[in-house]
């Protein structure tokens, strides 16, 4: 999934694709790249972000959607406005992406009788105030599974079918430490609300890409200093059970993953 903020404040590429042409041919880069998603986004929700108005959001996002409708891969939109998220639909969006995991009023009525897909985040607190209060978690892993559990069967109690749901631990969201970070992305196949008899486990989206959990690591003060650890972070997610990772640097996650998945297919023909 590539990341197309079509914002002037997104942490790491704010203002680069705010103009619907600049949008569209950074959308037709990763298309040429390998994208399998393009995930449009029209409010950053870094830590600390204001809101943005309803009307703002709109204009940002409604027409890369209507300009990118038809390009040959699946349109994700992030945001948690059910009036955007009709808006999208509408235009011809593919997916919606909630960092509130459709908890906001009218966002599971918006969706519920589309046949998008969807993406259900746990988040702890909300952008302007999530990393500043102290986290509290009994045992990361097992709070965000729980959170998400209850998020799906409240989707599905809506009438949404269950293959229409994917979940995303929220790596950042009220995950104020390293710790938090590094438990999820380690346990990562554990976050997924355990699947019912004879169904497949809900897919795990994962999105690292760039975040201070890779420059804390690192030492990487800069996002765009951060692309290998991004790199690494997605492999990892992959490895541990993530369908989807959502990222900035679609070429170098692509190349990367061939390379994990050509070794994982000698290993496969060795056994």
């Amino acid at each position: 999934m590539g990341i197309l903020n079509v914002t002037p404040d997104s942490f790491s590429d704010g203002g680069r694709y705010i103009v619907r042409d600049a949008a569209v041919r950074q959308a037709e880069k990763m298309l040429a790249e390998g994208v399998d998603i393009i995930d449009i986004g029209g409010e950053s929700t870094r830590p600390g972000a204001p809101p943005v108005p309803l009307d703002q959001e709109l204009e940002r996002v409604v027409p890369v959607v209507e300009a990118l409708v038809g390009a040959g891969v699946p349109l994700s939109i992030d945001t948690y406005k059910p009036e955007v998220m009709r808006a999208a639909l509408a235009a011809g969006a593919d997916l919606i992406n909630d960092i509130w995991g459709f908890r906001r009023p009218g966002a599971l009525e918006a969706v519920r009788d589309s046949r998008c897909g969807l993406c259900v985040m746990h988040m702890l607190g909300e952008p302007q105030t999530m990393q500043r209060a102290e986290m509290d978690y009994v045992d990361v892993v097992a709070d965000v599974r729980a959170f998400l559990q209850a998020r799906v069967e409240a989707l599905m109690q809506a009438g949404i079918a269950r293959a229409r749901i994917s979940v995303d631990p929220g790596f950042g969201f009220g995950k104020a430490t390293r710790e938090h970070n590094y438990a999820l992305l380690a346990r990562l196949r554990d976050t997924a609300p355990g699947p019912a008899a004879g169904q497949a486990p809900f897919p795990i989206l994962a999105g690292m890409s760039r975040k201070s959990m890779l420059g804390a690591v690192t030492g990487r003060a800069a996002p765009a200093e951060r692309v290998a650890a991004s790199v690494a972070a997605a492999v990892c997610a992959v490895e541990r059970g993530a369908a989807i990772v959502r990222v900035h640097d679609v070429a170098e996650t692509v190349d990367a993953l061939k390379v994990w998945a050509a070794v994982r297919e000698a290993q496969e023909r060795a056994r």
